[in-house]
């Protein structure tokens, strides 16, 4: 009887924690799909094989993705697209975040 008490809290843990570790890929999934969706000409990211590169052009139907590497074109599978680097921001002397590349206004 104790045996079964026993492997009954052991299983019970083990699809508990299995449960957990599922939610937990299914969220990091869904945060890289929403990153990937949301590409656009300018943004910098990094292959699956560590090439840093810029968004040229964005095939959302082919679902393919054109980098300029210094110049150099190539055409990458979207899934091939490991980080999606952050946009730099710079701040204005009146407290306002503009993105880099964006003209300034006096």
């Amino acid at each position: 009887m104790n045996s079964n008490i026993t492997f009954l809290i052991v299983l019970v843990g083990m699809m508990a924690l299995m449960f957990f570790m599922q939610h937990s890929q299914k969220k990091q999934a869904q945060k890289r799909m929403e990153s990937l969706n949301k590409l656009q000409k300018g943004y910098e990211v990094i292959t699956i094989g560590g090439l840093y590169g810029t968004v040229d052009e964005v095939d959302a139907e082919k679902r393919t993705i054109v980098l300029d590497v210094d110049g150099v074109y190539l055409t990458f599978e979207l899934s091939a697209i490991k980080t999606v680097l952050p946009i730099k921001e710079a701040v204005t002397p009146e407290g306002a975040v503009i993105e880099e590349g964006t003209a300034i206004e006096e």
